[in-house]
């Protein structure tokens, strides 16, 4: 059955990429319900969609199409074993671990109904690693090691609003008529641009990564 583990939350801290700032990367879980709503834009809203998270960077992070982002607690135990440390559920800044479910082949526009009454969200972007979260790890070469893995996590948006518990259950109540998936718009994004057409196939792509498809196929017209 695919679930949520857990509900994870920001332990606000000094950002150890710049000290003169503050970061939100990490989460930790919570007890009882969190509430999801759709955080506004980037740069002018809340930041996060759960009620009580932090964005530390709103120019590169949150807003509506970043408003949960979410990783598989199967993706989190494989990673423990290659890198041979423990990795708590909310380590890689996900707002939601979750069980059952593979993220990595999620399709852009997928729809997931968070318990029997609890937000519906869709799937918008997978996530791109940043230096916040290299530090934060302090694996050495991490960026480059988690880009190769390819089993980034995704964003997802918020299209109706509720509580969000550990233990609630997740249901696929849509999935789009095309083969656009998570995984395949990281490989597009940060390995292979060859990919890059197929992406337009997906309407429900984040707008950031609409953008940067339209750029970048401009370019080489």
């Amino acid at each position: 059955m695919a679930k949520v583990v857990s509900v994870n939350v920001a332990q606000v801290r000094i950002n150890p990429d710049a000290p003169k700032r503050s970061t939100g990367i990490d989460k930790v879980p919570v007890d009882g319900g969190v509430s999801v709503r759709s955080p506004g834009a980037m740069r002018g809203g809340h930041g996060s969609g759960l009620v009580g998270d932090t964005i530390g960077n709103r120019k590169l992070h949150g807003g509506d199409d970043q408003a949960v982002y979410v990783y598989a607690r199967e993706d989190l135990d494989e990673w423990e074993t290659r890198v041979d440390r423990p990795l708590r559920n909310g380590m890689f800044g996900e707002n939601l671990t979750t069980s059952g479910i593979d993220v990595t082949h999620a399709l852009i526009g997928e729809r997931w109904r968070i318990g029997v009454d609890g937000p519906l969200l869709e799937v918008s972007a997978p996530r791109t690693p940043c230096r916040t979260f290299s530090a934060f790890l302090q694996i050495g070469g991490w960026i480059k090691t988690f880009t190769a893995a390819g089993n980034p996590g995704a964003y997802l948006r918020v299209i109706s609003p509720g509580d969000v518990h550990a233990g609630d259950g997740i249901t696929v109540e849509h999935r789009p008529d095309h083969e656009v998936t998570i995984g395949l718009v990281f490989r597009a994004r940060m390995t292979d641009p060859s990919l890059l057409p197929e992406l337009q196939a997906a309407d429900a792509l984040s707008a950031e990564l609409k953008a940067y498809v339209a750029k970048k196929l401009s370019k080489s017209a």
